[in-house]
């Protein structure tokens, strides 16, 4: 028996994995987060299987199933949205299996920051713009951040972020991060992306919070902030770059029929 942590991707449900796909279809326990999951997911779980939504269970609850699918020797889809490996609240799950001897594996799934990215037809990184993506949250009352992880401190680097679970802190992002940024760098505000009711904001950070007020938003959506959402005055790479050369491409050399 193994509980696989399988990540459902963003939301559109043609996002999810071949691999993970093919577990739910055979997996006769599924365990789902139902507020983020697509229904149209989980349906794939054999008829006879038991599918459960744990947004409304607390971790004890959610470990009691896959004890009882250990027992009966069923193998458990545990379904988290985007890829779990990011806010998925699952180490705390795999030190309890760990604990209690039963056996998991953790099958990846498309994070949210890059089907965003799809979806806005963009690229993180741009040649001497930015080269870095920082992947984030600001502190809350539940949860407060490591030292050192405070955007005060990651927004000197310049770099793209990719801010999640922070859309009622617009006013302390933007404090933090306008010294560093400008009031008019480039924001974008992506709602539910991928889901059918996906919305995407462009703004600045100067102007995001009276923004997202209007479409009143103020739960799942990913904050981006960076000039690579506004500067389209780059270089192009040295990928593709007949002058450059490297292990498969020798320079100035064109590829012949004959090859």
């Amino acid at each position: 028996m193994t509980v696989y942590f399988i990540g459902a991707g963003p939301g559109a449900p043609d996002l999810i994995t071949v691999r993970g796909l093919k577990l739910i279809e055979r997996c006769q326990v599924c365990l789902y987060a139902g507020s983020l999951v697509p229904e149209e997911i989980v349906a794939a779980a054999p008829v006879d299987a038991l599918v459960m939504d744990t947004a409304p269970m607390h971790l004890d609850a959610i470990i009691d199933e896959m004890a009882k699918a250990d027992k009966s020797g069923q193998d458990v889809a545990r379904v988290h949205s985007d890829d779990p490996s990011i806010y998925g609240a699952i180490a705390e799950q795999m030190r309890r299996l760990d604990a209690l001897g039963i056996s998991y594996e953790v099958v990846p799934g498309v994070p949210a920051f890059a089907a965003a990215a799809a979806r806005l037809n963009t690229e993180l990184t741009l040649p001497e713009i930015a080269q870095t993506i920082i992947i984030t949250r600001t502190g809350m009352k539940a949860s407060v951040m490591p030292d050192g992880e405070a955007l005060e401190v990651l927004g000197q680097s310049g770099a793209t972020l990719a801010i999640h679970l922070s859309i009622r802190n617009l006013s302390y992002v933007r404090e933090a991060l306008e010294p560093y940024y400008g009031a008019d760098c480039p924001v974008v505000i992506a709602y539910r992306a991928t889901w059918p009711d996906e919305l995407y904001i462009r703004s600045t950070l100067a102007g995001m919070r009276e923004d997202v007020r209007a479409a009143k938003i103020t739960r799942t959506a990913l904050i981006f902030v960076g000039p690579v959402f506004g500067d389209t005055n780059f270089r192009d790479s040295d990928l593709y770059n007949p002058d450059y050369s490297h292990v498969l491409r020798n320079r100035g050399k064109k590829k012949t029929m004959s090859g």
